[in-house]
């Protein structure tokens, strides 16, 4: 008998691959959204159903033997004090709703997707498993609380955390796309190489990780980061998508100086403002900042083995954003 797993935010980046590769692989996937069109609604493999709603139309973890946990509030580029609430809301509480459900249920695996942000930066590069510092946002931190409820709640026998880096693939939504259109269309400066080291990862190696998590027993319990196992600087990022998109190299260099004087100017007006200007210091720090991350743990303990690397999957990408 196939397993009959639950994917949460199945209409989402990540949710339409996992489910995708589910049923390539023969489980019985039943897909659950917070807002479905009508059609899809009346489709027996889709649930319409507000994780964060007081009260739920029955239990949507009847007859599942495993849920992948991905429906939550995604990290603000600006966040306002009304995202505490909300990311806590969203992100914490309707995990430890969807949990209680998934114990009623006898539910066996609980995958929930993280983040390397649910904690803060460590003294080792690159960081593992093993930091457990405190979030220094909202976003962090209510991850990091889901993470708690998941581990050590006693809801579910296997309960694992996926804590993925920054994902990329063939998407509009997020920091990459933005930098391909910037670059396009001209507009994003050719920062100088300060070789700084960022990790991320395609997301058909995230699936892969999470269906691992899900299938090897010696997973239960555990915290794995997923990463493509390369480190990028930001110039080097800037340099292969001009070599994607059929733009020359740039000889080009803004110096360091100089960004920095532009971001301390757009502090600046975001305080006059009262709201974050579109270049300031923290949109520097990620662009010329570094976020090194360490997935040897899931690559030791389950076997798992990156496919993609970012400069190969960069053509096929920018294929799709000018479809």
């Amino acid at each position: 008998m196939n397993r009959c797993v639950l994917v949460t935010g199945a209409n989402g980046f990540i949710g339409r691959y996992l489910c995708r590769i589910l049923k390539d692989r023969g489980y019985e996937v039943l897909r659950l959204n917070r807002n479905e069109e009508t059609s899809a609604s009346s489709a027996s493999d889709v649930i319409s159903l507000d994780l964060t709603a007081d009260r739920w139309n029955g239990n949507p973890c009847e007859d599942i033997d495993t849920v992948f946990h991905l429906a939550g509030k995604a990290h603000a580029l600006a966040e306002v004090a009304q995202d505490i609430d909300e990311y806590r809301r969203v992100n914490a509480d309707a995990t430890r709703k969807l949990l209680e459900a998934a114990g009623q249920s006898g539910v066996k695996r609980f995958i929930y997707f993280s983040s390397v942000k649910a904690v803060g930066d460590g003294d080792r590069q690159p960081m593992d498993e093993s930091v457990n510092s405190p979030a220094d946002t909202p976003y962090g931190q209510s991850k990091y609380a889901a993470e708690q409820l998941v581990l050590q709640g006693g809801y579910v026998p296997h309960p694992v955390i996926i804590r993925p880096s920054m994902v990329y693939g063939n998407t509009e939504k997020g920091n990459l796309p933005r930098m391909i259109e910037a670059i396009r269309k001209g507009v994003f400066p050719p920062i100088p190489e300060v070789h700084n080291k960022r990790s991320m990862v395609h997301v058909e190696d995230v699936v892969q990780a999470a269906i691992l998590a899900a299938d090897k027993p010696e997973a239960a319990g555990q915290i794995y980061i997923v990463t493509d196992g390369h480190a990028y600087s930001t110039r080097e990022i800037y340099d292969w998508i001009r070599e994607a998109l059929g733009k020359p190299q740039s000889s080009l260099t803004m110096p360091l100086a100089l960004l920095r004087a532009m971001a301390k100017v757009g502090d600046g007006i975001g305080k006059v403002r009262g709201r974050r200007f579109m270049f300031d210091s923290d949109a520097l720090e990620k662009l010329v900042g570094s976020a090194w991350y360490s997935s040897a743990k899931i690559e030791r303990e389950l076997g798992f083995k990156p496919v993609h690397d970012l400069k190969s999957s960069l053509p096929e990408i920018v294929r799709y954003l000018e479809r």
